[in-house]
């Protein structure tokens, strides 16, 4: 039994696009200490796959980090086969808010060093002991303090369609960056309340425990994230002080929490927040685009990408050959061809 997928990408997709059956998008994480994780990932990978499960997994050391899409009729069966793992057992599942399940079109389980990447290197650190766990009325009537600095755990791109009220959102790429930004923020500010989110929590919980390490006393993170908080005050009926879009890492690249469309087309400047990649092989650059430009450009960040696209394939391959596409894409949004750089908060 082979335990990854190498049929081509296009093809998954479009057969994931002809499915009939009604599939949902779930996230959950966990840190644990997991003494092997590459045996983990192996059994984890023929149990997903028995259940029809697709979707992007990372195993480490210090835990488990996934993003999947599952048959609405397997939804118990998947409760059963994650309870059978004992440090999975009642694991909090965030299910999306706008989906039709179709996020994901193949199974892929990877080993990482972290779960999360945030370039610390300090043997003396516990992950788990983490700061104070709000819902979504308690991270309301903290935002609501004056005490209280509210901080956007996400990238920039994140941040640029949807955030909290009030919310500091760090200009940066990475979370390692977002980590050193926010403490050096803090600093002078170790009186006030901390109050942290991101898109489903697992960055928070990271971020949490890391500033405690440093120190910092009145730390506390929303519980669940974005996407639980979206749930939380939709079924409570109390006030949302989340605007516009979330960010999120599958194929919608976004799913709506408000109306409110806070971000720009980066090639006309016009009112727009979606999430696209360049159709160029070459590029795959993230950047936002509206219908008019997508049109114009060929669904491209630039007339060279669009002009690129329009060659044989064999001409295309030619001229990408040997570009790194992981290292094109890393500052998302930043390109030379974008006109319209947002600003950031």
């Amino acid at each position: 039994m082979a335990l990854y997928n190498r049929i081509n990408s296009r093809v998954l997709k479009e057969k994931m696009r002809k499915l009939p059956e009604p599939r949902v998008t779930i996230s959950f994480y966990k840190y644990h200490h997991i003494l092997d994780p590459q045996s983990f990932r192996d059994e984890l990978y023929r149990g997903m796959e028995s259940l029809d499960i697709l979707g992007r997994i990372y195993i480490a050391a210090e835990g488990i980090n996934a993003q999947i899409s599952i048959p609405e009729e397997t939804t118990n069966a998947f409760g059963e086969y994650l309870n059978s793992i004992p440090f999975l057992r009642g694991v909090r599942l965030n299910v999306a808010i706008q989906d039709d399940g179709k996020s994901f079109f193949k199974l892929k389980i990877l080993v990482r060093k972290k779960i999360v990447a945030d370039g610390l290197d300090d043997s003396t650190f516990d992950v788990t002991n983490t700061g104070v766990h709000v819902n979504a009325m308690e991270f309301n009537a903290l935002a609501e303090d004056a005490n209280t600095v509210i901080v956007d755990m996400r990238n920039h791109y994140e941040s640029e369609v949807g955030h909290f009220k009030n919310a500091i959102c760090p200009d940066v790429d990475t979370f390692r960056e977002e980590l050193q930004t926010v403490e050096d923020l803090m600093k002078a500010q170790k009186d006030k309340n901390l109050l942290m989110y991101c898109t489903g929590g697992i960055r928070c919980e990271k971020a949490s425990a890391w500033m405690k390490h440093q120190g910092f006393q009145k730390v506390y993170q929303l519980d669940g994230g974005i996407i639980e908080y979206a749930r939380q005050v939709k079924a409570a009926g109390i006030e949302n002080k989340f605007v516009g879009k979330n960010f999120v890492f599958d194929e919608r690249l976004g799913e709506r929490i408000t109306n409110d469309i806070i971000a720009v087309c980066h090639q006309c400047g016009k009112p727009c927040d979606d999430h696209t990649n360049c159709k160029n092989d070459g590029c795959h650059l993230l950047f936002i685009q509206c219908k008019s430009c997508a049109e114009k450009y060929h669904n491209c960040c630039s007339e060279e990408c669009a002009a690129i696209i329009a060659l044989p394939e064999d001409k295309q391959k030619e001229i990408r050959k040997g570009i790194n596409k992981g290292r094109q894409v890393f500052k998302k949004g930043r390109s030379g061809n974008i006109l319209f750089k947002p600003e950031i908060r």
